[in-house]
């Protein structure tokens, strides 16, 4: 019987790029583990780790986080899970991160959502919430019914800091500076896949029938696997 290889792919994407949705669709349709630096330091930093204590002080204090406890934190997390598929969302930031992943383990995909900075800079700064439920309204796909009022309290709306125009901006900027280099980094191996459009349902068909040469569909099989 032969035994296909395991799949390491990573996802890479300017923040309001849908990085998170598409991230949720591979996992369902092609059952890979979901890394997302993310979620890991806010793991460890809940659990006051070691390492959550020290990425707390970086953040605290406003600044990136030092390459090497970066990779520290997720080549750990990679360890065990040696017998998966799985998928990076979040990591490596940066070239040196994504050099000293290649030491431990062989990527063999790179994901890229190419998403026009002007449109991302609309759908995040068309975004306004209600504190109290945390519900989500979307000026362009989803507007309250009476604007900056919630639907249903009655209350006021409000604009996250992350979503204000001079800080989308800010974010892209520093993206664009951060990991463009890691980009590139990953074009010259031929490991890039870059998926271009604006609307995330219209760039993941082509996601799937590219992931769908690499991996089966498990989101169909709904019957027991035969031995």
């Amino acid at each position: 019987m032969v035994v296909s290889p395991l799949l390491r792919a990573v996802i890479m994407g300017p923040p309001g790029s849908g990085k998170g949705t598409v991230s949720a669709r591979i996992i369902k349709h092609f059952g890979l583990k979901h890394l997302s630096s993310g979620d890991l330091l806010r793991d460890n930093m809940q659990k006051k780790t070691e390492v959550g204590i020290l990425a707390k002080s970086y953040i605290d204090q406003g600044q990136l986080i030092p390459d090497d406890i970066m990779t520290q934190l997720m080549l750990n997390e990679i360890k065990s899970l040696h017998r998966y598929n799985w998928l990076l969302d979040g990591f490596p930031r940066t070239v040196a991160q994504a050099e000293a992943l290649d030491k431990e383990c062989h990527i063999d995909t790179v994901i890229d959502l190419d998403v026009p900075f002007e449109t991302i800079k609309c759908r995040l700064t068309a975004r306004w919430i209600h504190p109290a439920s945390g519900r989500v309204y979307n000026l362009e796909f989803s507007p309250p019914k009476v604007q900056g009022i919630d639907d249903i309290t009655g209350e006021p709306l409000v604009q996250r800091d992350d979503d204000k125009p001079e800080t989308v901006s800010k974010r892209l900027q520093a993206y664009d500076a951060q990991t463009k280099p890691v980009i590139e980094y990953y074009r010259k191996k031929g490991l890039l896949k870059s998926f271009s459009g604006t609307e995330t349902n219209k760039i993941w068909p082509y996601i799937y029938a590219f992931l769908q040469t690499k991996l089966p569909d498990v989101s169909q099989k709904d019957a027991a696997i035969p031995r």
